[in-house]
């Protein structure tokens, strides 16, 4: 009894301080930012910094072919990788240069409800009417989250807000296509593949783009993505797998909520963001109904 109820607690633990790393990536990306940095060489840094470590795990235990592993499964984790942390990745960071961190995390948090959509329009799976309710609500949330942003920033804000939707969407379809290959290859060594996958597709998509000199911006941007590369990437990914081990999924979604209220709290004291009334309203909102589905799903 004494031993589960450790194992409980730092399960806890785990998770929220994966959630809170995770959520600090998007004020991580604003700082470097502040120092001229594009967007694809940051996200260079952030996968570069990052990808030996996951190699590391990766080649620690090669998945067996008696796990059933075949050729096309492969083939499916590429793709899984290529939409689900380097297209997910890429269209945050873009988003990320016109709007708010805040923001950004209110707008990414809606990935639950995507995957519900997803589910019913691809695999049929029943969209009842209190989720669609929810859905609305979530939807709803966002909007008066974005309010005030409109207000301020015209275009720039509807574009970055497209950006970081087209993330929510991708990553929503990586969770949704990738479920059935995770038993396969275990946890942490499909996380590390994809990841590899995602680097690789970064560095090619680097080089097509011409710009090679990445070693003319100051120190702190070296050191901003490093740090994004082992407290915002690497380390939460591990706690996250180790808390979702001891607690179950259905009760680290729980947790989830955190992760807009500790990016707004984040970037108000590391980047002076103003927290508004309107944005602290929308994400209310948005977490009551992301909850509404996160324990929905759980339940069916």
């Amino acid at each position: 009894m004494l031993k589960n109820s450790s194992s409980t607690t730092i399960g806890v633990l785990f998770a929220i301080l994966g959630i809170i790393f995770f959520s600090a990536k998007a004020v991580l990306v604003k700082l470097a930012y502040q120092y001229h940095v594009d967007y694809l060489t940051l996200l260079l840094f952030r996968m570069t910094f990052s990808v030996p470590f996951y190699i590391i795990i990766a080649f620690w235990k090669i998945p067996k072919a008696k796990n059933g592993i075949r050729v096309t499964d492969w083939v499916w984790l590429f793709f899984f990788g290529f939409i689900g942390y380097y297209l997910a990745s890429l269209f945050d960071f873009m988003g990320l240069q016109y709007l708010t961190a805040g923001l950004e995390r209110i707008i990414l948090f809606i990935y639950p409800t995507i995957v519900v959509l997803l589910s019913w329009i691809f695999f049929k799976k029943k969209l009842t009417k209190n989720q669609f309710i929810a859905i609305l609500v979530t939807y709803i949330g966002v909007l008066v989250a974005f309010w005030d942003e409109i207000g301020l920033k015209g275009e720039d804000v509807i574009l970055g807000g497209f950006f970081i939707f087209l993330s929510a969407v991708t990553y929503a379809s990586y969770l949704v296509g990738s479920g059935w290959l995770i038993p396969k290859f275990g946890m942490m060594q499909f996380t590390s593949y994809a990841m590899i996958v995602s680097t690789v597709v970064v560095c090619i998509h680097f080089l097509f783009q011409g710009n090679y000199d990445v070693f003319h911006y100051p120190k702190e941007v070296y050191w901003l993505g490093l740090a994004m590369a082992i407290f915002s990437t690497l380390i939460p990914s591990f706690l996250v797998s180790a808390a979702i081990e001891r607690l179950g999924a259905s009760t680290f979604s729980i947790f989830g909520s955190l992760g807009p209220i500790s990016t707004i709290l984040l970037a108000f004291v590391f980047l002076d963001e103003r927290i508004t009334m309107l944005q602290i309203v929308g994400m209310c909102i948005v977490i009551v109904g992301v909850t509404f589905i996160s324990f929905k799903k759980s339940k069916g």
